[in-house]
């Protein structure tokens, strides 16, 4: 059974993760991922360079290994001619020490001979071990130049929408219409102006239906009448169908005069 308390500390430890990932800079994250993926490459590179570097030391190995081994023929040859010389001369002390010396050339060559066909073996399985850690720096090169350009198009990417939601921001800000502190909205004044305008109405309907909206509708009413009949009058004078005197102006009055005339005073008939 698991540990309760390693459950809860990996648990957190996902939720802490969880929550920097929410709220980390993509921008950041990019960089680091493809610094990670650099210090891949270098890594790998570094690897495939001591892969390279082994192939390269054991080649020299061989090389010198194969030298030796043609010494030692040749000391080998030399010692049997040796040998052979002075066994014709009739020396056999130096005939046996020649023949040893060969003897000993010939083992020795042995040896080398051996560890060359071990160098051999090893060469070749370095040879095949380099070619693939070369491959694999070229493959991780590859990838590499991927995540770049990924990167390139993640960062336009991000600029595309950061702007996106600067505009979007703007739309809404502008259809709302909504200033910011304590200045109201365009809604809350129209509201305001509806409110007060619909309160107008409610007043004058009020005015209209009560007594005194109806004798002023009255007085209203008299006055365009006379003033109708009054415009008729003007009319007739104009055309000649009344008296000038009925569509004459007053005249006007004298300095000192009354406003109303006294007509003049007739005698009386006589009584018979």
């Amino acid at each position: 059974m698991a540990n309760p308390f390693v459950k809860l500390w990996n648990y957190l430890k996902a939720l802490g993760n969880a929550k920097i990932d929410e709220h980390a800079d993509p921008k950041i994250q990019i960089q680091q991922a493809i610094e990670e993926a650099q210090r891949q490459h270098q890594a790998l590179s570094q690897q495939a360079a001591s892969v390279i570097g082994n192939q390269r030391q054991l080649e020299m190995k061989l090389n010198r290994q194969l030298e030796e081994v043609e010494r030692l023929q040749a000391n080998t040859r030399q010692a049997l001619t040796l040998a052979d010389q002075a066994t014709a001369a009739g020396d056999t002390q130096k005939a046996t020490e020649y023949t040893n010396a060969a003897e000993a050339f010939a083992a020795q060559l042995v040896t080398a001979e051996q560890s060359v066909e071990d160098l051999k073996t090893l060469h070749d399985q370095s040879l095949q071990a380099a070619e693939q850690a070369k491959k694999a720096v070229e493959r991780n090169a590859m990838i590499l130049q991927q995540k770049l350009a990924e990167r390139s198009k993640l960062l336009s990417q991000l600029e595309q929408a950061k702007m996106q939601e600067q505009v979007s921001a703007s739309l809404n800000q502008m259809s709302e219409l909504a200033v910011p502190g304590n200045t109201p909205s365009l809604d809350q004044v129209r509201e305001k102006i509806e409110r007060r305008y619909a309160n107008a109405l409610g007043s004058a309907e009020l005015a209209k239906n009560s007594v005194q909206g109806r004798m002023a509708e009255v007085e209203q009413a008299s006055v365009q009448m006379a003033g109708h009949s009054r415009l008729e009058q003007i009319r007739a004078s104009m055309r000649g169908e009344l008296p000038s005197s009925a569509g004459a102006a007053t005249p006007p009055l004298q300095k000192g005069e009354p406003a109303t005339q006294t007509p003049p005073a007739t005698e009386p008939p006589a009584q018979n």
